[in-house]
C-alpha cells in the first residue's frame, strides 16, 4: 500500500505569540500601571516603621515586654478607617483631583511624621514616639484609602490583573526595605534615628510619583453627600443573609496567624538569642519573599480549587505552620532552623492571604466595593490589632514561648470551624456573585 503523506508541520503561529508578548509588555508599561510600583512603595512603607521596626527598636533599647505589646495598637487606624473612608469619597484638597490630592497630602504629611520619629528613642520618650506613630499609622491609612480607590478608577479592565501586580510588588518591596533593610541598617551600618530619617525622605520622593501619575480618563460623580456616601453601602451589606457570620468569619480566619505573628521580632531576638541583624535578614527579608511566593502560588491554585476549598485548605496549613516557631523555642540556636521555619510559616500564612484578599472581594458589590473594602480589610484588623497585640504578653509570660506557639494552633480552629459552617453560603457567592 502506498503510503499516506504525512501533514504538514503546523506553522507556528510567530505572529500571534508576538501580539501577545506586545499586549503583555505594553499593559505593563502603561502610564496607568507603571506609577503604581512606586505608589505601592508608599502605601506600604509606612506599616513596618509603627509595627516591626518600631518593636524592634524598643526591644534592642530595653523596653519592657508588656509596654512593647500595647505598641501593636498603634495599628488602630488600620482597623477603623472605614469611619473616615466615606469623607476621603466625600471631600476633596483643591489640587490634582479627587484621589491624587490625597494621596499627595497625606504624602508629605507622612514624610514629615516620619522624620519626627527619628528625633525620638523608645527608651527616653516613649509616650511621644507612641503618639507619632498613631499619627503615621492615621495617615498611612488614608492614603490607602485614597490609594485603592485611585487603582479603580484609573485602571482600564484589561489593566486590572498587571496594576494588582504591580501595586503588591511595590508595597512588599516597601516592607522589605522598612522592615529588614531598616533592621540593618540600624544595626550595622548608621543607627535608629538616621534610619527612620532615611526612610522620611524615601516618602518624600514617592510624592513625585504622584504627580507624575494620570487622573482617571473617566472621572466618577462624588456623592452628594455624606449620607450617601456612608448609609447606602452599609445598608446593602448588612440587609445581606449570614452578614453577621461572614463578618465574625473575617476576624477570626487569620486569628491564629496574627498571634504567632504579634510579638515574633521579640521572639527572635530576645526569645532564641538571634541579632537584630540576622532577624532583619531572615525573618523580614526572606520571610516577606516567602510570603509573596505564597500568595501567588495561593492565586494560582485558587483558580483550579474554588474559594471555599482555598480558604480551608490554606488555613489549615496556616494553623500548623505555626509550630515552625514552636521549634525554634524549644531547638538549639541556629540560623538554618530559624530561616526554614520562617520560611515555612511566611510561605503558609501568604497562601491564605491570598484566599483571605479573595473571599474580601468576593464580598463587595461593585458598586460599593470601596467603601465595602475599606470597611472588610479594616475589619480583618481587628483581631491583629484588639486581641493578638494585648493577648500575647500575659500569655508569653504564662505559658513561656513553646507553649504560646502551640495554643496559637488552637486559637486557628474556631475559623477554620465557622468557615466549614459557612461552606454553603461562600459557595453561593461563587455560583450568582450574591455576597
Amino acid at each position: 500500500m502506498p503510503a499516506r503523506p504525512r501533514p504538514a508541520p503546523a506553522t507556528p503561529p510567530a505572529k500571534s505569540q508576538e501580539t501577545v508578548i506586545t499586549a503583555v509588555s505594553n499593559v505593563y508599561t502603561s502610564p496607568r500601571v507603571a506609577p503604581l510600583l512606586v505608589l505601592g512603595f508608599a502605601s506600604g512603607l509606612p506599616l513596618a516603621l509603627t509595627s516591626g521596626t518600631l518593636q524592634a527598636w524598643a526591644t534592642v533599647e530595653g523596653v519592657p515586654l508588656q509596654e512593647i505589646g500595647f505598641l501593636t495598637l498603634v495599628g488602630t487606624a488600620y482597623t477603623i478607617k472605614f469611619l473616615w473612608a466615606p469623607l476621603v469619597d466625600r471631600y476633596a484638597p483643591p489640587l490634582l483631583g479627587r484621589r491624587r490630592g490625597w494621596m499627595l497630602v497625606t504624602q508629605v504629611l507622612l514624610a514629615a511624621a516620619i522624620l519626627a520619629m527619628g528625633a525620638l528613642s523608645p527608651s527616653s520618650a516613649l509616650m511621644p514616639l507612641a503618639l507619632l506613630a498613631v499619627l503615621v499609622a492615621f495617615l498611612s491609612a488614608t492614603q490607602d484609602i485614597a490609594f485603592d480607590a485611585y487603582c479603580t478608577d484609573v485602571l482600564r479592565k484589561e489593566e486590572r490583573g498587571a496594576g494588582a501586580a504591580i501595586k503588591v510588588m511595590g508595597y512588599r518591596l516597601a516592607m522589605i526595605v522598612s522592615g529588614g533593610l531598616a533592621l540593618i541598617m540600624a544595626d550595622q551600618w548608621i543607627g535608629w534615628a538616621n534610619t527612620y530619617m532615611v526612610m522620611g525622605g524615601l516618602m518624600l520622593l514617592c510624592a513625585l510619583a504622584t504627580l507624575w501619575a494620570p487622573e482617571p480618563e473617566h472621572v466618577a460623580r462624588a456623592p452628594r453627600s455624606l449620607r450617601e456616601a456612608v448609609a447606602e453601602p452599609l445598608h446593602e451589606f448588612f440587609t445581606r443573609r449570614g452578614a453577621l457570620s461572614v463578618l465574625l468569619l473575617i476576624v477570626l480566619y487569620k486569628l491564629g496567624d496574627a498571634f504567632a505573628g504579634a510579638l515574633s521580632t521579640t521572639f527572635l531576638i530576645r526569645g532564641a538569642g538571634f541579632t537584630p541583624t540576622e532577624v532583619g535578614t531572615v525573618n523580614k527579608v526572606l520571610g516577606l519573599a516567602a510570603t509573596i511566593i505564597g500568595a501567588l502560588a495561593g492565586g494560582s491554585l485558587m483558580a483550579r480549587w474554588g474559594l471555599y476549598r482555598s480558604l480551608m485548605a490554606f488555613g489549615l496549613l496556616q494553623a500548623v505552620s505555626n509550630l515552625a516557631y514552636w521549634l525554634i523555642a524549644v531547638s538549639p540556636k541556629s540560623i538554618w532552623l530559624m530561616g526554614a521555619a520562617v520560611g515555612l510559616e511566611n510561605l503558609c500564612g501568604g497562601l491564605g492571604t491570598a484566599a483571605f484578599v479573595g473571599l474580601l472581594m468576593a464580598l463587595c458589590r461593585q458598586r460599593f466595593s470601596a467603601t465595602q473594602f475599606a470597611l472588610l480589610s479594616a475589619l480583618s484588623a481587628v483581631g491583629r490589632t484588639y486581641l493578638a497585640g494585648p493577648l500575647t504578653p500575659p500569655l508569653v509570660e504564662h505559658l513561656g514561648w513553646p507553649g504560646f506557639f502551640l495554643v496559637t494552633v488552637v486559637i486557628a480552629l474556631p475559623g477554620l470551624l465557622l468557615l466549614y459552617l459557612l461552606r454553603g453560603r461562600i459557595e453561593a457567592m461563587m455560583q450568582d456573585g450574591d455576597a
